[in-house]
């Protein structure tokens, strides 16, 4: 246990400037969420672009594409969201039938096409590991662009596997945000339910 946390402390202290405001901006971007607020967008992608470039170089490639995928998702995500011209707000509502079809299949043929091109086209030492995480969190996104309850717990998935892969890869402050992520998505699944339910958090 001692060593463990003489590898945290060590990688924290290694901690770059880029990295802590990253992480600062991704908790924001989470909070905001949570909350319910249309700025949780261009926060996020702010984070997400500074992200892309210190996951490269720790060789975490689906999270790199992962991570454009979320830049994709955050644009679309803050469209929908905005209210459209005589159009009523999008409402946070629960998945249906066919929206869950549609997460699974992303969750699964996602992770087997990022295996295989993890495994056979880059230098990755984790590639099932690096591709379940980036999986699982593409059909998080998606369902958080939608503004579905169940987003929360799709995007905790992917946190609950992403935290000892980031610590693994030496990110610890990334792996710290993951933890605070999985936190704030736990309230944040009971408030959007709650919402979904009575129209109010």
């Amino acid at each position: 246990m001692q060593s463990w946390a003489d590898l945290f402390i060590e990688q924290l202290k290694a901690t770059t400037l880029l990295e802590w405001f990253a992480v600062i901006l991704g908790v924001a971007e989470v909070l905001l969420a949570r909350a319910n607020k249309v700025w949780l967008y261009p926060t996020g992608i702010a984070a997400t672009l500074i992200s892309i470039y210190l996951l490269w170089i720790a060789a975490l490639y689906a999270e790199c594409l992962l991570n454009g995928y979320y830049v994709v998702m955050s644009v679309y995500g803050w469209y929908h969201w905005v209210k459209k011209r005589n159009e009523p707000e999008v409402k946070v509502t629960f998945t249906t039938r066919k929206e869950r079809v549609v997460t699974l299949l992303i969750v699964f043929a996602g992770w087997g096409i990022l295996y295989l091109l993890l495994a056979h086209y880059t230098p990755s030492t984790v590639p099932v590991w690096d591709a379940w995480v980036s999986s699982t969190a593409w059909a998080g996104m998606w369902l958080l662009a939608r503004r579905k309850v169940e987003n929360w717990l799709l995007l905790n998935l992917s946190n609950l596997f992403a935290i000892p892969l980031l610590f693994h890869k030496h990110l610890a402050m990334f792996s710290v945000l993951t933890l605070i992520l999985f936190i704030v998505a736990i309230f944040g699944y009971y408030d959007w339910r709650r919402i979904a339910k009575f129209g109010k958090a």
